[in-house]
């Protein structure tokens, strides 16, 4: 869906008026925080037509992962920094290795705090980082842009695809050039914005949702959440270290000194310590882990081991 604007020129949903808003500047404050909560929870809606896609492109990447391959997120603007922030939150919080995320952002890191001109234009930035990242048949690229036309974010999908990884494109514009690209196109319809081409709003939204989503599904499928847990995640500090010590201590119905101990014994590291907490010793734990995959629950059931208490 377009929008024309007076001067002839042919916009995208996402950088039209939206006639409802015209007087927004003069509403109470009250009535504007009201009117952006409700387009927020609109954008929100949207993303239910698109779980059938994410679904797709889910069950197709994790395979790919499973072999060791790379996920990578490529994105300009508001969308680049949406990008980055979903991948960014994948090592802490599942552990996933710094080695196998790829972010490649229009401008580079400078982009991420300041706008970089013409970033998002260069193309060819995109398929120059692209082919120096060597990217491969095991990898997963993930391009976001709310026009679904950023020629960045478009020529890193298009040189990923070539290369044969996986291509999943985020859009909130139909018909456009990175749903097309796409291996797996996401289409998520989210229309004008409140403040006129301000997609960092409900595209924003969104998009935000839509990364949640793929990166939470991927991680579960890969077997970093246990009974919906992060059992996988980094213990950095002592909030994080209580957090652990209770995940042991509800994942393998022990008390509070034996889930210590297992932690100690697993340099903090929750999967091992709830089978070692579970009557295993370390030694076991480990090879378990590392013929399942990493899959607790796959590990748990190998050792033949029951939850205590």
């Amino acid at each position: 869906m377009t929008d024309t604007a007076h001067s002839g020129h042919v916009l995208p949903a996402t950088e039209g008026a939206d006639p409802a808003f015209d007087a927004f500047d003069t509403w109470p404050v009250g009535t504007q925080l009201t009117a952006l909560w409700q387009s927020q929870l609109a954008a929100a809606a949207v993303v239910s037509a698109a779980l059938p896609a994410l679904s797709a492109a889910v069950e197709a990447a994790l395979p790919r992962l499973r072999r060791g391959g790379r996920l990578a997120y490529a994105g300009a603007g508001s969308s680049g920094r949406l990008a980055a922030q979903d991948g960014a939150e994948l090592e802490p919080t599942y552990n996933w290795a710094p080695e196998r995320l790829l972010l490649f952002i229009a401008g580079g890191p400078e982009a991420l705090l300041t706008a970089v001109e013409n970033a998002e234009d260069d193309g060819e930035a995109a398929r120059v980082a692209v082919r120096d990242a060597a990217i491969g048949p095991d990898d997963v690229l993930v391009g976001v842009a709310a026009s679904g036309r950023t020629p960045y974010t478009v020529a890193a999908i298009e040189a990923a695809r070539a290369a044969g990884a996986l291509t999943v494109g985020v859009a909130n514009v139909s018909g456009t050039p990175l749903l097309a690209q796409s291996e797996y196109p996401v289409f998520v319809g989210t229309g004008a914005e409140p403040i006129a081409g301000s997609t960092r709003m409900k595209a924003g939204t969104a998009q935000k949702i839509v990364l949640n989503l793929l990166s939470t599904t991927l991680m579960t499928g890969l077997g970093r959440v246990y009974r919906a847990q992060m059992v996988d995640m980094r213990s950095r500090n002592e909030k994080l270290r209580r957090r652990a010590v209770r995940m042991v201590m509800g994942l393998a119905g022990c008390d509070e000194p034996v889930a210590r101990i297992a932690l100690e014994q697993t340099g903090g590291h929750v999967k091992p310590a709830v089978l070692i907490a579970c009557g295993t010793d370390a030694t076991k734990a480990e090879a378990a882990l590392s013929a399942t995959g990493g899959n607790l629950r796959a590990a748990i059931n190998e050792l033949g081991l029951a939850r205590n208490g």
